[in-house]
């Protein structure tokens, strides 16, 4: 692992493959030889609809005007996921982005939630703003409020992923990327194990100093050629399988994604301009392919266009996402599952990691040592807040639910739950993609209330709780109420 790396290989397109060719072209224009090889004889997956607030500084980096983004890829605005009867039977919570209220000083806002909550039934939700706008299908652009003394609306997106990878396809060989069709029939390694070249089939030889695995669940460098072990974390994510399906357009087009429980998982709704992206995800240990797929047909809100897609995967990680001069960005790099919309994140930390650490003449064990590390604190970091909504449920039927609840689970996530449960507290780690807000919402809004609250919160007579919270919820109100309809946002 010694040599310079002037010529860089990504086996795969799709979203992992357009979006890491898509950086690297932006960040080494001109310095590096980029090569994209993709095949139409392999499909992708291609149901990743669904974003996270990150995404939108990941397309302002590559300089993508959010509206012609917005028009090409068929996008509706995403504010936040509601999750239905994942606490009880019938419970109904947001996790919205964006802030929750006005912190004071050294203590969150939730804290003098909490000290005025035996005195008033406000809501947690009544002080996020992006919740009022979500439920009231509303959207502008609006990143303060009250004179700029609040934040405003955090969004993120729906879209069609397969339009996305076209658009930065588009975007790439306008860069002056290198795309080659052709399936890859052989893999050429050195002695060391590194991957000196690619045979394809029509018997084009590519070479490479380093090479990007974007081949999604066939992992064909990771796994079949540098045999990486796989982590499984299927004793605490038992969902192992899912059907996807298009349905036709509903209107209105509502601004968030909504994450229904049934007995044996749970069902997403992704509303696009054009259709509505719908999908069942299960454990075929408590429930046969065909009743998931019936249940998931009987719940649409529309007609189904096409036949449902039936997708199998594992949860779990590379136990290295760089092996020798190969990277694995995507499905190929592991899998949690599609509830917090984390999928196509998760490429784009990869790429991003791979940018801060990329070697200029020479790939070292420091810097293979350092990205691995940085991936696998992420993974636990996502895996754990994904536990934590299946953990929480008190569904009183379901097999997989009253697995779950009863599982053991991992040390660093009972840590979390035990801290807020007994004082009301949530730290967030360095770089950890969750805020503080998110773990709250999942918490309260499956009814787990701590037993404390901060001191400092008291500091606060009564009165004045309440008057610095009946300002807040007003404020909301009114700006909320002034917003256009999300569908005239996206001019339909």
């Amino acid at each position: 692992m010694d040599s310079k790396v002037n010529n860089i290989v990504i086996v795969g397109g799709g979203s992992s493959g357009w979006m890491s060719a898509a950086l690297l072209c932006k960040m080494y224009k001109g310095t590096i030889n980029i090569t994209l090889v993709e095949s139409d004889a392999i499909g992708t997956i291609g149901v990743g609809e669904a974003t996270i607030p990150p995404l939108k500084i990941f397309n302002d980096v590559l300089g993508i005007n959010e509206q012609d983004f917005i028009e090409k890829t068929k996008a509706s605005i995403k504010l936040g996921i509601e999750f239905e009867n994942w606490g009880k039977q019938g419970d109904a919570y947001m996790h919205a982005f964006g802030s929750i209220g006005k912190d004071i000083g050294y203590s969150a806002f939730h804290h003098y939630w909490l000290a005025n909550k035996p005195q008033s039934p406000a809501s947690l939700w009544d002080f996020s703003y992006n919740y009022q706008v979500a439920k009231q299908n509303k959207f502008s652009v609006q990143p303060k409020i009250h004179n700029d003394q609040l934040a405003g609306i955090t969004h993120a997106y729906h879209f069609d992923a397969g339009l996305y990878a076209n658009y930065l396809q588009q975007y790439c060989q306008q860069l002056g990327i290198r795309h080659i069709q052709g399936l890859v029939e052989t893999i050429n390694q050195k002695d060391n194990g590194d991957i000196e070249s690619l045979t394809l089939q029509d018997g084009q030889v590519i070479n490479g100093d380093l090479f990007i695995d974007c081949s999604g669940l066939h992992a064909l460098l990771i796994d079949k050629t540098l045999n990486v072990e796989f982590e499984s974390y299927q004793q605490w994510l038992v969902c192992d399988s899912a059907w996807a399906v298009p349905s036709e357009k509903t209107s209105p087009i509502i601004p968030y994604t909504r994450a229904t429980a049934h007995d044996f998982g749970w069902q997403w709704r992704i509303p696009l301009q054009h259709r509505t992206g719908n999908g069942m995800v299960f454990s075929s240990k408590y429930i046969s392919d065909e009743k998931a797929k019936q249940t998931l047909l009987d719940n649409l809100d529309a007609k189904a266009i096409g036949e449902p897609k039936l997708i199998r995967f594992k949860p779990g990680r590379r136990v290295k996402q760089w092996q020798n001069n190969c990277v694995a960005i995507g499905l190929s790099s592991g899998f949690l599952e599609p509830l917090e919309s984390t999928s196509l994140h998760l490429v784009q930390t990869a790429i991003i990691r791979l940018t801060k650490l990329m070697p200029h003449l020479s790939i070292t064990p420091e810097l293979v040592a350092e990205y691995n590390r940085q991936s696998q604190t992420e993974f636990e970091q996502i895996r754990d807040f994904i536990i934590l909504h299946y953990h929480l449920n008190q569904r009183q039927q379901g097999e997989l639910w009253q697995y779950c609840q009863t599982m053991s689970i991992p040390d660093t996530l009972q840590h979390k739950i035990s801290l807020f449960a007994q004082t009301a507290n949530l730290f967030r780690q360095q770089d950890e993609l969750f805020t503080q807000e998110a773990w709250l919402q999942v918490m309260i809004g499956q009814n787990l209330m701590p037993q404390d609250h901060n001191p400092l919160a008291n500091i606060l007579s009564q009165q004045e709780r309440k008057d610095f919270l009946d300002n807040l919820k007003q404020i909301y109100q009114h700006y909320s109420a002034e917003l256009p309809a999300h569908e005239t946002f996206l001019n339909l």
